[in-house]
């Protein structure tokens, strides 16, 4: 079965007196590859804007938006139709090698992913790979997927969901002391703690459909904004999905919109004013994601 989501994506800045612009920096646009296609895609900007789209270090599509003259309000209304097959991510068999933990990457492999597998915060006391011994025990293998997917629900576990409206993202020290933090904190965490296991991780920016919104039983944590999870690179299997927030590892609820090395390179909207600081008055950001179809498919004929 495909199912047929529609995204909305709304942000809405406003100010006490007409300000002028700097260049604003969009992420919105869903990677398309052999699970999720883009059907439709519209983005409003008022007042009236030039758009121009490329493709960043990672081939995610950015959207550069130029907004001449002032204005006390600026807004901008993305919506897009995906069509996500779903892929079953779990049942992906992995490669003979890389079945049982520890691994090592291939010779190639380990040349393409050495910046996703260096860890970009430092940690000098080794916090985070105590943090992570709790699932090991010396001198024994595991099975790689589990050790995973353990944990990556002891975070969910362990620590406290938090929302957070200001920008940027906690270092994973700050997570780990904190005990809690937002999807896009448990993600860095997470991200930072199997890459000193060795595994390549990169950050992923999208989108969550929460089934509880059309009538469903399941409740995403995270719904109603921009989601983050992670995913890693498995021999066999390629990329696979962890949010560690919901538990997820597959399925159609997870839409990605960017992959990137580290969470700063995947800001959903960036941007810049010319005024005083008294004239920002705040920001709203609203996302719906819905369902609208359950079509069946056949993903063979659509790879």
């Amino acid at each position: 079965m495909s199912v047929i989501l529609e995204i909305e994506h709304t942000t809405l800045y406003r100010y006490r007196k007409p300000v002028s612009f700097g260049e604003h920096r969009m992420m919105f646009l869903p990677r398309t590859s052999h699970d999720i296609r883009v059907l439709t895609c519209t983005l409003d900007v008022s007042p009236d804007a030039e758009i121009r789209w490329v493709h960043d270090v990672f081939s995610n599509s950015v959207t550069h938006v130029r907004i001449p003259g002032q204005a006390t309000e600026l807004k901008f209304v993305a919506r897009v139709t995906v069509e996500h097959l779903g892929v079953r991510n779990l049942e992906l068999p992995l490669a003979a090698s890389a079945e049982v933990f520890p691994f090592e990457y291939g010779v190639s492999e380990r040349y393409d992913l050495r910046n996703f597998v260096e860890p970009c915060y430092p940690d000098p006391g080794g916090h985070l790979r105590l943090w992570a011994d709790q699932f090991l025990t010396r001198g024994q293998h595991r099975k790689t997927r589990e050790l995973l997917i353990d944990i990556a629900t002891g975070i969910r576990e362990q620590f406290s969901y938090t929302s957070r409206y200001v920008e940027g993202t906690q270092s994973p020290l700050q997570t780990l002391e904190l005990k809690s933090g937002t999807c896009r904190d448990y993600a860095l965490f997470m991200m930072e703690v199997v890459r000193r296991l060795g595994f390549a991780a990169r950050f992923v920016s999208g989108y969550l459909y929460d089934p509880a919104l059309d009538g469903g039983t399941d409740v995403m944590i995270g719904s109603g904004a921009t989601h983050a999870w992670l995913q890693i690179y498995l021999p066999g299997a390629g990329w696979l999905p962890f949010d560690p927030t919901n538990s997820l590892f597959g399925g159609d609820n997870l839409i990605r919109v960017a992959y990137v090395r580290d969470p700063a390179q995947a800001s959903p909207l960036t941007g810049s004013y010319t005024g005083h600081d008294g004239d920002f008055m705040g920001m709203e950001v609203d996302v719906k994601v819905r369902k609208l179809a359950v079509l069946p498919t056949d993903l063979q004929t659509r790879a």
